[in-house]
């Protein structure tokens, strides 16, 4: 059984325990030791059975995984930096309800939560967060540390590049490219390109405003 820590003891963090009690249902494949954050105030709390352990950089652990539930993907990217210099080894997260076709390609560190759809020939790469209910249409790319929120449609030969956001229930049309860290807003439709390090919000989409550095 492999022994695994969520980092990140929030909403998300509660959502991806409960994952995991779904996969153990199925098939007992992990031991949950807790949750890691960085809150002093939240340290030795049980949240939904569960102990946070403390932060990232005060715990030392061996021979453990970790997952890492924090949707906003320029911290993600940070805390997972951190998670793989302490030796956390990355692991998928997949939900027993997943439906995936032949021939998609997935990296590691991966979340899917429940009844997401993943057709044929996708590529998802590293520590991607797939939220609940989304479609990932065929050929498509999303890049790593990319987060997708609840009920995203990307439809087929979509390419997301590294860091995006996209909010809940936002769709992506045929064929369209996300450029790197930017954010969709919730309920928006993308039926153009989109450019990097911005936000878009609307129907269709339309920036709203660049994101700062």
């Amino acid at each position: 059984m492999k022994r695994i820590v969520i980092i990140g003891a929030g909403g998300f963090g509660r959502e991806v325990a409960w994952l995991i009690e779904d996969i153990n249902k199925k098939k007992k494949e992990f031991e949950i030791l807790g949750f890691l954050d960085d809150s002093i105030e939240k340290k030795d709390e049980i949240i939904n059975g569960y102990r946070v352990l403390g932060g990232l950089e005060e715990i030392e652990l061996k021979d453990v995984y970790f997952t890492c539930a924090i949707g906003n993907s320029k911290i993600k990217s940070n805390v997972v930096k951190k998670a793989i210099e302490r030796k956390l080894k990355p692991i998928n997260l997949i939900h027993p309800s997943v439906k995936t076709g032949k021939y998609n390609k997935f990296g590691e560190g991966l979340i899917i939560c429940a009844g997401t759809i993943i057709t044929v020939n996708t590529n998802i790469e590293d520590y991607v967060t797939i939220n609940l209910n989304c479609t990932i249409g065929h050929d498509t790319k999303i890049g790593m540390f990319t987060t997708m929120y609840p009920g995203v449609n990307l439809s087929g030969e979509c390419v997301i590049e590294k860091g995006v956001e996209l909010g809940t229930n936002s769709t992506i049309i045929q064929g369209k490219k996300i450029g790197e860290n930017t954010i969709v807003g919730a309920g928006s439709v993308v039926v153009r390109d989109l450019i990097e390090n911005c936000i878009f919000a609307g129907v269709p989409a339309k920036k709203i405003k660049v994101i700062d550095e």
